[in-house]
C-alpha cells in the first residue's frame, strides 16, 4: 500500500493552478493539522483492526507522498510530528520511498536537513520554467536562481533522489526557449525529471486572462507535439529515458509512488480531497472489496469531519469496483508506462485472455500503428503516445 498526504497551503495561487491549494491563515492551518492527525489515527485503527481478526500480517506501506500545495511551507515541527504518526499509526517498509514536494522559493538549507534527518528520501521540486520571464507570468514566487540553488541546497541536506517539475507549452513559449529550459535542467543533473504540457483549466486566473485578452497565445498543438517529442529525444541523450508518458528517469529512479498509482497498486490519500483505493471489508457479506473513494474538497468539511469510523465511510460514500472497473484501469492505467501491459498478467487477474475483451480495439490500434505487441507485452507507439487519451478512452468497457 503507498500514502499520500495532501497539504492544501501555499504561499499564493499560481495563475495557472487547479489543484485543491491556496494561501490560509495560521488558525486555519492548525485546524487542519488536526484534523489531519484525527485521519491517520482512524485509518490506522482501522487497518489494524481489518488485519489483526484475520491473524494476517500489517499492511506494509511501500511508499509516502507528501504533495500539496507546497508541504514544504509546514516547519520542521510539523511535518516530523505527522511522519511520528505515520510511523505511529502504519508499517512503513525501511525501504519505502518518502518523497516530500518543495517550492524553490520556500527552500531552506536547515529545513531540507531537517526533512532528510526525519526520512525524506525524495525531493520534488516545482521548478516549472529557469527562465525569469516565465515565472513571473506562472505567477510562480521564485527566481530561476533560486530553483539552481534549491537543487545544490537539496544535495547538501543529503538528498540522493532529487526530481525537477517542468512546464512547456506555456503562453508565448517557442520551442528554443523550452529546449534552453531543458538544458539547464539536466545542467544540475537531478535523478528524476518530469515534463507536463501546460493545459489552461478553467477557473484559474490564466482563464481570466485569456478571456481579457491579455494572456499571450498557447503553442498550437503541431509545436506542442514538437516540444513533447524533442523532450524525449534530448532526455534520453543525456540518461533520463522516458518511462511514463511526461516522466523521465533511468530505471533505479523512477517514481516509485507514481509508478505504483500506474500498476494498480493500492493507496490511502489523506488530507483535503485526497483519493484512495483500497480493499475493505465489504460488511455482512464477508471478504474485501477495493473501493475508490475521496476526501471532502472544502476545507471546512474536512476539519468537521467525523474519522472514527472511516472504513465504513469509505464504503457508504465511494465506490466499490466492478470487474469491468478494474479492466479499464488496468488497461488505461498501464498503457501509461512505455513498458505497457503484460497480456499474461491480465490473464492471471482476471482469468481470462485480453483478447476475448478487447480484441477488436486491440487488432484496430494495432493496425493503425497506435498500438505495438512484442510477445506477452503491449504498449503505445511513438504516434500512440501523441493520441494516447484517445486510445485509451477506447479501452473502457461501461
Amino acid at each position: 500500500m503507498e500514502l499520500y498526504v495532501h497539504y492544501p497551503f501555499c504561499v499564493k495561487k499560481c495563475r495557472y493552478c487547479d489543484f485543491l491549494s491556496g494561501p490560509a491563515g495560521e488558525e486555519t492551518r492548525q485546524a487542519y493539522l488536526s484534523a489531519l492527525e484525527r485521519e491517520i489515527r482512524g485509518w490506522g485503527n482501522a487497518l489494524k483492526e481489518q488485519k489483526n481478526p484475520e491473524g494476517g500480517e500489517p499492511v506494509m506501506v511501500t511508499s509516502v507522498y507528501f504533495g500539496g500545495g507546497t508541504p514544504s511551507l509546514m516547519s520542521a515541527g510539523e511535518a516530523d510530528h505527522l511522519m511520528f504518526l505515520l510511523a505511529e499509526n502504519f508499517t512503513i517498509s525501511p525501504e519505502a520511498e518518502i518523497t516530500m514536494e518543495c517550492n524553490p522559493g520556500t527552500a531552506d538549507a536547515g529545513k531540507l536537513k531537517a526533512f532528510h534527518d526525519m526520512g525524506f528520501n525524495r525531493i520534488s521540486l516545482g521548478v516549472q520554467s529557469f527562465d525569469d520571464g516565465e515565472l513571473a507570468l506562472l505567477g510562480r514566487i521564485h527566481t530561476a536562481r533560486q530553483a539552481a540553488e534549491a537543487v545544490s541546497l537539496a544535495r547538501d541536506a543529503g538528498f540522493m533522489n532529487v526530481n525537477l517539475d517542468l512546464m512547456s507549452a506555456l503562453p508565448g513559449q517557442d520551442l528554443r526557449h523550452w529546449m534552453k529550459n531543458l538544458k539547464t535542467a539536466v545542467s544540475l543533473e537531478p535523478d528524476h525529471l518530469s515534463c507536463y504540457s501546460l493545459i489552461l483549466e478553467e477557473g484559474t486566473e490564466f482563464a481570466g486572462m485569456q478571456e481579457a485578452g491579455t494572456l499571450p497565445a498557447f503553442p498550437d498543438e503541431e509545436l506542442d507535439r514538437r516540444m513533447y517529442h524533442e523532450t524525449g529525444a534530448f532526455l534520453s541523450s543525456r540518461g533520463y529515458p522516458r518511462y511514463e508518458i511526461s516522466n523521465y528517469a533511468g530505471p533505479v529512479y523512477e517514481c516509485r509512488h507514481n509508478t505504483g498509482y500506474w500498476q494498480g497498486e493500492e493507496y490511502l490519500g489523506l488530507g483535503l480531497g485526497a483519493s484512495s483505493y483500497l480493499s475493505l471489508p465489504a460488511g455482512e457479506g464477508g471478504g474485501l472489496r477495493r473501493v475508490r473513494f475521496r476526501n471532502p474538497d472544502s476545507i471546512k468539511e474536512y476539519v468537521a469531519r467525523d474519522f472514527r469510523n472511516v472504513s465504513e465511510s469509505a464504503l457508504r460514500e465511494g465506490h466499490v469496483q466492478t470487474p469491468d472497473d478494474e479492466m479499464e484501469e488496468f488497461m488505461f492505467l498501464g498503457l501509461r508506462m512505455i513498458r505497457g501491459i503484460d497480456t499474461e498478467e491480465f490473464r492471471r487477474k482476471f482469468g481470462q485472455p485480453i483478447g476475448e475483451i478487447y480484441g477488436d480495439v486491440i487488432r484496430r490500434h494495432v493496425a493503425d500503428g497506435l498500438l505495438c505487441r512484442e510477445g506477452t507485452r503491449m504498449f503505445l507507439s511513438e504516434r500512440g503516445l501523441d493520441l494516447a487519451n484517445t486510445v485509451m478512452a477506447d479501452f473502457m468497457l461501461t
